[in-house]
């Protein structure tokens, strides 16, 4: 009888797993999460209001629409119904220990007190920098233009470049360069511009740029407490002047029934009316309104109104030069971005 030769089978090698091909095999996504999420808590703290100080360098001026009683007022009656939803940002006030300062939300702030609230819920961000509330600001469009030009000057004036300023705020240098122009308005467009009869930067731009080349016209019109400041009234106002700069010279007067240019050959001509002598009289050549004796191309970039620039030759192929209507700045850029929205005789 043979000897037993029955062995036991022998147990396959176990291989071990790879992790998965972005090295996560180990990691337990759960856990980054609840950590994530605990941070989150931490930073999360239901303060009282009397902890709580407004930045006294709060880029909004007190006289911000959004710091209307009926605003404040608004926002109150939503908080007392349904309670502060968005956390309000504070960090910690060095001069108060247990005290904070506002870095983003006076607005919820002040309509919990409105709501006679005694906590809010706030986020501690010691890491918070002027310019993060202004970039908050402008984003959801609450600044004015005037807060806007006063935070321009400020940088400007700490040694700030614009192209820096803009590209900090996420803004295009022309928005930078049309607001900084407010900072040195003439005195007529000032005084409207302070007083509340223009809001619109595009409409202080447009009257600037008409002052420049007629000023006591501008002032004139402004002068007018009834005149109402829109665009369509400004770029009326704008027409005219134009008109008045560039009159065709075969518009017929209606004092005289002549033309600018009947009247100037009448002045000017040594003749008679028989046409004798140096001067003789000249027939005025018809206009013919179906040319355009210097066509100027508008374009839109990012909102602005620009003008092509067919003079300067550009880096690239697919670049372009254009000049910025209402600022006068001069920039390249891919034509792509350019959007033409008129053809207009120069």
């Amino acid at each position: 009888m043979s000897a037993n030769t029955d062995k036991k089978p022998q147990e396959a090698a176990v291989t071990p797993k790879k992790p998965g091909g972005m090295g996560l095999g180990g990691m337990k996504l759960s856990g980054l999460l609840k950590t994530q999420a605990a941070a989150e808590e931490s930073a999360l703290k239901e303060l009282d209001l009397t902890l709580i100080d407004e930045d006294p360098h709060q880029p909004r001026l007190e006289d911000n629409p959004g710091f209307r009683p009926e605003m404040i007022a608004e926002i109150g009656a939503t908080i007392k119904a349904r309670g502060v939803k968005q956390p309000i940002s504070v960090r910690e006030n060095p001069d108060k220990p247990g005290h904070y300062i506002i870095n983003d939300g006076a607005r919820r702030y002040r309509g919990s007190k409105w709501a006679h609230r005694t906590t809010i819920r706030a986020i501690v961000d010691n890491d918070f920098v002027p310019d993060d509330q202004v970039v908050a600001n402008i984003q959801r469009e609450g600044h004015t233009a005037r807060e806007i030009a006063k935070l321009i000057d400020q940088r400007l004036a700490s040694g700030m470049k614009k192209g820096e300023i803009a590209k900090r705020w996420g803004k295009s240098p022309a928005y930078i360069t049309q607001h900084a122009a407010l900072l040195n308005l003439p005195p007529v467009i000032a005084q409207a511009f302070d007083s509340g009869r223009i809001a619109d930067i595009t409409l202080v731009n447009e009257l600037l740029t008409a002052h420049k080349d007629k000023p006591q016209e501008v002032a004139d019109w402004l002068a007018d407490e009834n005149q109402e400041i829109t665009r369509g009234s400004v770029k009326l106002l704008r027409e005219f002047l134009d008109e008045g700069t560039e009159r065709d010279p075969h518009t017929i007067d209606a004092f005289n029934g002549k033309t600018d240019a009947e009247h100037d050959d009448d002045e000017g001509g040594e003749g008679g009316e028989d046409g004798a002598g140096d001067g003789g009289k000249k027939t005025p050549k018809e206009a013919d309104h179906t040319k355009i004796k210097k066509a100027i191309v508008q374009v839109e970039i990012n909102g602005d109104l620009c003008r092509l620039i067919q003079t300067k030759r550009p880096t690239e192929t697919g670049l372009a030069w254009f000049k910025n209507e209402i600022s006068g700045e001069e920039f390249e850029a891919d034509l792509t971005t350019a959007k033409m929205v008129a053809l207009v005789e120069g």
